[in-house]
């Protein structure tokens, strides 16, 4: 219905075809979107409405040992993706909705094809979706209720066309966060609060996921003429693409656990270096002082004059 009703209003307007599916695990679905991205000239809308298993995703630069606790991961044996865009890292499953924009650059009138630009423009559409269900905001590169997230966004930039890509906490298993680092490089409005703290749950405000699919289907048709697609039809078509998302094998993770121990044997040996250089110097110094005192009779600390003899419990010079 939302689609209709969205086609009717875009008429005449660009042409965005929209694909909704459930359940698709999100390595597939990251692989579609890099597809569509790369191979063809069309504007998308992806909804996927959950995923399983609990899957990690990372972006395109982050490192694995300062993002995600990587002993607990291997032990539960739990995915870890590295996705073809940037942005920041999260944990996906069943309580996850993904919402996508994949479009030329000349798509909407106005929008230049910068991170910033991009974002404010999705979060203008979203602010329309999210109209009488709390008080929305974009808090820097995120989605908040507030001061609590529960949308977390990341972007690829072409040469012609652009994607930007939102995992949306409908609903989260607390524990699953466990597996996840409180990243160094976090956004200001943070601040330095726990998982808990941070993060909220999307049907704590809204209805029901339909209301916020049906949602994102209305307020794109004020800017497009959004057509419906068969997910079949874009799933199947990746005869000879080589996507550049991957998931990472368990030996991938152990290396990076060896890396991380050699660096701290590399850093403690290099960090002791100045101490045993120290060390040999003094060793030196009072071998070559020994010397010079069996030379000339000396003391140890130099001194020329005849060492006295000592006599009894006491010894003095003269």
């Amino acid at each position: 219905m939302a689609a209709g009703v969205a086609g009717a209003r875009g008429a005449g307007r660009p042409l965005m075809r929209l694909v909704t599916m459930s359940g698709v695990p999100i390595l597939r679905q990251l692989h579609l979107e890099e597809r569509l991205l790369r191979r063809t000239g069309d504007n998308w809308c992806i909804i996927n409405d959950g995923t399983a298993p609990a899957t990690i995703v990372m972006g395109v630069s982050g490192r694995v040992s300062e993002l995600v606790e990587i002993e607990p991961v291997l032990r539960d044996k739990v995915p870890v993706i590295r996705r073809f865009s940037g942005g920041g890292t999260v944990i996906v499953d069943q309580g996850t909705v993904f919402a996508t924009f994949i479009c030329s650059k000349t798509a909407i009138p106005g929008l230049q094809p910068f991170p910033r630009d991009i974002m404010s423009w999705t979060g203008q559409l979203y602010d329309k979706v999210f109209d009488g269900f709390g008080e929305f905001h974009l808090r820097e590169n995120d989605y908040a209720f507030s001061q609590r997230k529960f949308g977390g966004n990341a972007q690829s930039i072409t040469r012609d066309r652009w994607v930007h890509h939102t995992s949306f906490l409908w609903d989260y298993d607390m524990k699953n966060m466990d597996y996840l680092k409180i990243p160094k490089r976090a956004p200001d409005y943070r601040l330095a609060r726990n998982h808990t703290d941070f993060l909220c749950r999307m049907k704590e405000y809204m209805p029901s996921r339909s209301v916020f699919t049906e949602g994102i289907i209305s307020a794109l048709g004020d800017h497009f003429t959004v057509e419906p697609t068969e997910p079949e039809a874009v799933l199947s078509d990746d005869t000879g693409f080589k996507p550049s998302t991957k998931l990472l094998s368990p030996q991938d993770l152990e290396d990076v656990i060896a890396s991380k121990e050699s660096l701290k044997i590399e850093l403690i040996t290099v960090m002791d270096r100045p101490a045993r250089a120290a060390g040999r110097v003094a060793a030196l110094l009072d071998l070559d002082r020994l010397r010079g005192r069996r030379k000339t009779g000396g003391s140890v600390d130099g001194d020329r004059r005849p060492c006295t003899p000592v006599t009894g419990s006491s010894a003095r010079s003269t």
